[in-house]
């Protein structure tokens, strides 16, 4: 049975309709964000790299990320966006970064020692976030869930 390892909760502001989260290790990602972001699929996967689109063109989301020992069950609850993704993340830390303002202050930690991952991500609050952002800068509206395990 999969155990959770570690969790933690963070604002990630999104602009241009999207985030990266990248390897902090920058020497790793041959393509740095927000070169190659195209606002299309929910997550579009690229070496040390994932990026994501969002339901709103500015504001602040909310970022889960857990981090367990195997592949863990899917977050209960109802989700707009669910895929899968893979990233090597030489580091153990990914940097959280928008599309024009740049990266998040802290790195968020995955492992102590960098090891390749898999990657399930889940998200609600899209629909509600793309119509508040037409009026406002909305904070916590919308909701990512990413669950990271080691790739066997």
């Amino acid at each position: 049975m999969p155990d959770l390892v570690s969790r933690e909760e963070v604002p990630v502001r999104v602009d241009f309709y999207g985030f990266a989260l990248q390897d902090f290790d920058d020497t790793q990602v041959p393509l740095l964000f927000p070169e190659g972001f195209e606002k299309g699929p929910f997550l579009t996967e690229h070496q040390g790299r994932l990026d994501f689109t969002s339901g709103g063109h500015t504001h602040t989301a909310t970022l889960v990320i857990e981090v367990w020992n195997a592949e863990p069950s899917a977050p209960a609850g109802e989700w707009e966006e669910c895929a899968m993704a893979e990233i090597s993340c030489t580091s153990g830390q990914l940097e959280a970064t928008g599309v024009a303002g740049g990266p998040m202050p802290e790195p968020i930690r995955l492992s102590k020692q960098g090891q390749d991952w898999k990657m399930r991500a889940v998200s609600s609050g899209r629909a509600e976030v793309k119509v508040q952002a037409q009026h406002g800068v909305p904070h916590g509206v919308e909701r990512y869930v990413l669950q990271f395990w080691p790739r066997q």
